[in-house]
């Protein structure tokens, strides 16, 4: 895997795959599938300051499971991978 390390407080992540199957039982084509908005965190940034010089301690680690904002971040891809680089700020919480 190429070797990408965000800057600032950003995070690279990976989007977990979508259900394949609606709740009715349905099974849904790649086309009908909305991007999923859980993801694995795959890098973390070069971190942050504040306004007092102070470092900003991200809240997620490496491995974390969370889900992010649906239309946030920027697309790239990895030796053929789907990937995005986002803000912090776009990571909505930590799954389980």
């Amino acid at each position: 895997m190429a070797n990408i390390k965000p800057l600032g407080q950003r995070v690279l992540v990976k989007r977990l795959e979508a259900e394949a199957i609606s709740a009715g039982g349905i099974v849904l084509p790649d086309t009908a599938k909305e991007k999923p908005q859980e993801a694995e965190v795959i890098s973390l940034g070069t971190g942050g300051k504040d306004e007092k010089g102070e470092i900003i301690e991200f809240t997620v680690k490496v491995g974390d499971k969370v889900l992010i904002s649906k239309y946030g971040g920027t697309e790239v891809k990895i030796d053929g991978e789907e990937h995005l680089i986002i803000n912090e700020n776009d990571i909505l919480g930590i799954v389980g």
